[in-house]
């Protein structure tokens, strides 16, 4: 079994607003650690590239400000309203370490619980420069926290956007 790390918010907008708002606005709601950066000339902008009408390809990238862009992961499964999966990997990562975003949108009343579970990091050695020396528990730890932080700006996002009812 995999170690993950699980973290949930409820938010004030229906499930497909929520997604929407998760990967349409990453850029504005992402929030950044020295800890976990993508590439050495991070931090840049998230930003989700869909996949195809046919629901093929699609990627999770970070554009750097050096104009260059870093390929987080690819999307796995891309359920508007319901769920997101996609691939984790920071530019050091070699192919045998690999991380991967399980995210969910569970309509809750009238609000969305967005249920983000991140897991992986067992498969990167805790001397890689990745995991700082930590072991897996603080590793686990610190990115719970960031994204919490993240989750965090995300509600105030949907706080901040107007409600309209969805055509879907």
């Amino acid at each position: 079994m995999t170690s993950r790390v699980i973290v949930s918010i409820r938010v004030p907008c229906s499930p497909v607003q929520a997604f929407d708002i998760f990967t349409q606005d990453i850029g504005a709601w992402w929030a950044d650690s020295d800890l976990f950066r993508f590439t050495p000339r991070s931090p840049g902008v998230l930003e989700f590239e869909p996949p195809d009408p046919s629901g093929a390809g699609g990627r999770l990238v970070e554009r750097l400000p050096n104009g260059k862009t870093f390929e987080i992961g690819p999307i796995r499964l891309w359920e508007r309203g319901e769920r997101l999966v996609v691939g984790w990997r920071q530019a050091t990562f070699g192919p045998e370490h690999a991380t991967e975003v399980d995210v969910r949108f569970e309509p809750v009343g009238a609000e969305t619980r967005v249920s983000v579970e991140h897991s992986g990091w067992d498969t990167v050695p805790q001397e890689h420069l990745a995991r700082h020396g930590f072991p897996l528990q603080l590793t686990n730890q610190r990115q719970g926290e960031q994204w919490r932080a993240g989750l965090e700006r995300l509600k105030s996002r949907t706080t901040a956007t107007p409600s309209t009812p969805s055509s879907d």
